[in-house]
């Protein structure tokens, strides 16, 4: 920039040419301003002189470069990003970032960019909202619900698309749970009312069951071999029309009622002959068999009830034959209970290791994430995204087992890979700002001595100017050398002026980096 005395800064402007300069104005006192618009805020960006201008303009135009940089960045990681909610943070952080930036060039493309990102990440998230909004309406519709089952399942169902479903602002999707846990509370609030009712019609049962083992336990010892025996159908029947009464009670009622068919059919064996006797009873154990094996179709204890079927398999083939007429409808029977609880068993299996399978695929998304994520500089926005993927980690269900835990390993030794780095970077800095407060201390120390030195030597020539301005010998040229002697005063008692202000700050440096050193000292001992 010129240094004439009489320096025109408009004119200067003027004279400036670089991309974009249409969003920026200098003023008169020389602030450079980026004006506003429907992306971009108005901001000081610089202060304008006639030492500086040409400095400060080179140096923001090359400093745009970086901000291009940064949008680039940005950009490529918003194509290549399928989910564009994950990029609604760093979507933010740029916007943030080029409101602030310090830099000449054209912001108008760039805010143009972010706001086109902008409007689709909140597009995306209304499209969420609304997907949501209608879960948390139908967990309200079946708050008052009396399908118990069902209903139980479908708020499984509920939860489950939740956690499928995108991500929306945290204020709306809390208040939107809220009301699908409010729903859901009334509903198994209600169900646990119900359940109440139920243990009720468990104690009719337990009387009318003990009414048919009465019964049995009567005619036990009958000799009216054919009327006995339609009884024992008849009451056979009655008892699978009762309903299931108190689990360890049903069991002893149940055995107790096959010990006296038991003993009934072994009497009318031992009567109707050997292999008649010994068909009747194996038909009456196979029966009892039967009956177990329906009564345990639709349990979902599928370990424990896999082991009971499999051991009633076992009794069947240690059982001899039945009567022809009656030994194929029986093992229909038998095979279609087994195969009715092991398709059962190999649905509920298969449910299981599909959902693991896909979990197992989603945490290998977030370690593959992690692992690339360990090595970034960029500490900020990496910590935040590591925090986001344990969040996520935590959220996702279990993995089969035969992946043991070393997926979990890798990805904790990533995490604390990077905060090590993080920790060491942080003492890094922190140790070089202390080397950097140190220098200035020393140079602010060095700037006084000179000081003093220099108003010293100052003072001394204005003693010597006085002195000779008042023993000028009387002649031609005293008039002239008085008014040079009286200019060098003036001059001179402004340069002391000036010395003894820049003395004044050197020592304010000093001090304040001294009391910033005793504010550290202090806080120290508080930590320790």
């Amino acid at each position: 920039m010129s240094q004439e005395q009489n320096f025109d800064l408009m004119a200067w402007w003027s004279e400036q040419s670089f991309p974009g300069k249409e969003l920026y104005r200098l003023d008169e006192q020389g602030t450079l301003i980026r004006s506003s618009n429907n992306t971009v805020r108005e901001r000081t960006v610089a202060t304008i002189t006639q030492e500086n201008g040409d400095l400060v303009i080179k140096t923001l135009v090359e400093k745009f470069a970086e901000v291009e940089a940064k949008v680039k960045e940005v950009e490529i990681q918003w194509i290549e990003t399928e989910d564009k909610l994950k990029m609604s943070d760093k979507v933010a952080q740029l916007n943030e970032y080029l409101r602030h930036a310090d830099a000449l060039g054209d912001f108008m493309k760039f805010g143009l960019l972010v706001h086109d990102w902008e409007h689709t990440i909140y597009t995306l998230t209304e499209s969420n909202y609304a997907e949501k909004l209608k879960l948390a309406e139908l967990a309200e519709t079946l708050a008052e619900s009396t399908q118990w089952k069902e209903t139980t399942q479908a708020y499984k169902d509920i939860n489950d698309k939740w956690k499928q479903s995108g991500l929306i602002d945290k204020g709306r999707n809390d208040k939107l749970w809220r009301r699908i846990e409010t729903a859901r509370k009334t509903f198994h609030d209600r169900k646990q009312e119900h359940h109440k009712e139920e243990e009720k019609d468990l104690l009719v049962n337990l009387d009318l069951k003990i009414d048919l083992v009465e019964q049995a336990e009567a005619i036990a010892n009958s000799t009216e071999w054919k009327k006995t025996t339609e009884t024992f159908h008849r009451l056979t029947e009655e008892w699978k029309t009762i309903g299931h009464t108190l689990n360890k009670k049903n069991e002893e009622l149940w055995q107790r009622f096959l010990a006296a068919k038991s003993t009934f059919f072994e009497r009318k064996r031992a009567h109707s002959g050997q292999v008649q006797q010994d068909q009747e009873s194996n038909y009456a154990i196979k029966v009892a068999l039967v009956e177990k094996a329906e009564a345990l179709k639709d349990s979902t204890s599928w370990n424990v009830t896999a082991q009971a079927l499999t051991a009633l398999m076992e009794e069947w083939k240690k059982t001899g034959r039945v009567p022809k007429e009656k030994g194929d409808e029986l093992w229909t029977r038998f095979t279609a209970a087994q195969e009715h609880f092991f398709q059962a068993k190999r649905a509920h299996t298969d449910e299981i290791r599909s959902v693991q399978d896909n979990n197992y695929k989603l945490k290998a998304e977030i370690l593959e994430r992690a692992e690339q994520l360990k090595n970034s500089t960029h500490w900020g926005e990496a910590t935040a995204e590591m925090q986001e993927l344990l969040e996520e980690w935590k959220k996702i269900g279990p993995i089969p087992r035969s992946y043991g835990d070393k997926m979990w390993e890798d990805f904790n030794a990533a995490r604390k890979h990077f905060f090590a780095r993080k920790d060491a970077n942080r003492e890094q800095r922190k140790q070089y700002a202390e080397t950097q407060k140190t220098v200035r201390a020393e140079q602010a120390k060095g700037m006084v001595v000179k000081l003093q030195d220099d108003i010293k030597e100052e003072k001394e020539k204005l003693v010597d100017f006085k002195t000779a301005i008042e023993n000028i010998t009387p002649g031609k040229k005293a008039e002239e050398l008085r008014k040079h002697l009286a200019a060098l005063i003036v001059e001179g008692e402004q340069k002391i002026k000036r010395l003894e202000e820049k003395f004044a700050e050197a020592n304010a440096r000093i001090q304040a980096v001294e009391q910033e050193n005793k504010a550290e000292i202090q806080e120290n001992k508080g930590e320790n």
